[in-house]
């Protein structure tokens, strides 16, 4: 399994998403946790099986929330460029590639 880093704002995305749904109900917030943590674990494990959906950005979806990690898969480790809501404009995390 490839170790993992979060893009600063990417993981400043990632903890206001927990708090969003936190606010709502604790478990809620706990819940989303647990579905990125077990996405983060997933794309870790086999990079490659992701869509490539904005090259050479590649893209893994949740499947309980509206919130997908979009990573590039480098050859030392998976860098996640974003915690990204699937309907808050998309393709703001590009600036980020550099």
């Amino acid at each position: 399994m490839k170790p993992h880093t979060f893009y600063p704002d990417a993981g400043e995305e990632y903890a206001r998403a927990v708090e969003y749904y936190a606010d709502i109900a604790p478990e809620l917030g706990s819940r989303f946790h647990d579905e990125i943590e077990r996405l983060i674990r997933e794309v870790r494990r086999r990079p490659e099986r992701f869509f490539r959906f904005s090259p050479p950005a590649q893209r893994a979806l949740a499947y309980k929330f509206p919130y997908s990690l979009v990573y590039l898969d480098e050859p030392d480790r998976v860098w996640i460029v974003a915690v990204m809501h699937a309907k808050r404009r998309p393709g703001y995390w590009r600036e980020r590639l550099g």
